[in-house]
């Protein structure tokens, strides 16, 4: 008789056995990181630099693509609410009908997809593999978020202010997002078979 297969997950927190109140006060709490990662930001013209997209797709790779992105949904539910939770202390509608329109629209898909890849073993002690899978989520954050800039400001202007001076802080986050996960990975996450 032959055993079921079995599939890796990454999963640090234990979320896929914890109870449906456990898992809602961890999106409470992811709320509350991807607020506080909103406010470490760089002011510039028309999108600002902030550690958004490092918390997002954490959030993805930690929580798993399911709660992830609902996560990440429940935190532009409440800036829609007028919580100050976005970058500068923003909230209301105007974040969601302004230059950053695609760039927030991007967060909850770009979380399910660094889930999806950290479920399938893109994370940990597979640096390279998770470095990828943050930097796809950032790329595909930065061509959403310019393709909604280019319809207000041209394709020139958009690439000019909100495409390529992030891509740096793109390189950046990913490999930080990596070395922190490979931590976790060594210090305390566990890859689990279900």
């Amino acid at each position: 008789m032959s055993e079921p297969s079995h599939s890796l997950i990454f999963d640090p927190l234990r979320l896929s056995s914890r109870s449906l109140p456990m898992k809602a006060a961890f999106v409470l709490s992811g709320t509350f990181v991807l607020a506080l990662a909103s406010q470490i930001a760089v002011p510039m013209v028309p999108v600002p630099i902030t550690m958004q997209t490092f918390a997002v797709t954490m959030i993805g790779a930690l929580y798993g693509w399911r709660l992830g992105a609902l996560t990440v949904l429940a935190w532009l539910g409440e800036a829609m609410f007028g919580l100050p939770v976005l970058a500068n202390g923003s909230g209301g509608l105007a974040p969601f009908a302004g230059p950053t329109a695609g760039y927030l629209a991007s967060f909850p898909v770009i979380a399910a997809l660094v889930g999806w890849l950290s479920e399938r073993g893109w994370t940990g002690d597979r640096v390279v593999a998770s470095f990828l899978a943050h930097f796809s989520a950032n790329l595909l954050c930065l061509a959403m978020g310019g393709l909604y800039l280019a319809s207000l400001l041209g394709t020139e202007k958009a690439w000019a202010l909100g495409v390529a001076p992030f891509i740096l802080g793109a390189v950046l986050k990913s490999a930080l997002a990596a070395a922190v996960l490979k931590g976790i990975r060594i210090y305390g996450g566990r890859t689990r078979l279900d």
